[in-house]
């Protein structure tokens, strides 16, 4: 699976409540169960002021075949979160990727460097509340606690998708050992498929699954939140 792939599944992440200022998000890491090709590992995620109003927000997957690593310096602007920059790390086996994204909103254009194909790297055209796969996390739980549509316009990699999530209803899942009730989340896009199950009061999912074709691709289960 690439990088890229891989944050597909992240569409699915969270944060803070929707009626909340970005003032009012706070630090955290959240250490995962990580099912990734068959193997079992660890998997983190991580969000910490850097500087300026800024926010860095990062996801690592390891286990005994892959070391995948993504993060995202973001701002907020007009009450949306946008990103500034991006970066995409991968390890499976003896071969390794890395890209680089840059959001220039000055220019009002997005572009990619590093191990991208010449028809990947840009410059696309960026429109006021896009996002990349990291920051749609984000906006995934906070426009469900808010009741609103699950819709984005992610630019990654590339390229622009649409994407469109609906809520599944609610199921009992465990965190730590105890029952939580959780709101279920997915987006379906032809053989590929994301559900994220979402609990009061966590700020990042209990748990993320991304499945290709019928299979599970990679499972994350949180083991904890600080």
């Amino acid at each position: 699976m690439t990088s890229s792939k891989m944050r597909g599944l992240l569409i699915a992440a969270a944060l803070t409540a929707a009626s909340a200022p970005a003032l009012a998000m706070e630090p955290f890491t959240a250490d995962y169960q990580a099912s990734y090709m068959g193997m079992q590992g660890n998997g983190r995620m991580t969000l910490a002021p850097a500087g300026g109003g800024r926010w860095l927000y990062t996801l690592s997957v390891k286990n005994q075949l892959a070391d995948l690593n993504q993060t995202t310096t973001f701002e907020e602007n007009g009450g949306q979160w946008r990103p500034l920059s991006g970066s995409d790390s991968t390890k499976v086996l003896v071969k390794k990727s890395n890209k680089n994204a840059t959001y220039d909103w000055s220019r009002g254009v997005a572009s990619w460097t590093g191990d991208v194909k010449p028809e990947r790297a840009g410059p696309i055209k960026l429109q006021a509340g896009d996002m990349d796969a990291l920051l749609i996390n984000l906006a995934l739980v906070r426009d469900l606690a808010a009741g609103k549509p699950l819709r984005y316009r992610m630019v990654e990699d590339g390229r622009v998708k649409q994407l469109h999530y609906t809520v599944a209803g609610k199921e009992q899942i465990n965190v730590g050992g105890k029952s939580k009730q959780a709101t279920k989340v997915m987006n379906t896009d032809g053989g590929k498929q994301t559900i994220a199950w979402v609990v009061e009061g966590m700020p990042v999912p209990a748990r993320i699954l991304q499945r290709k074709d019928g299979q599970d691709a990679i499972d994350l289960r949180v083991k904890s939140v600080r």
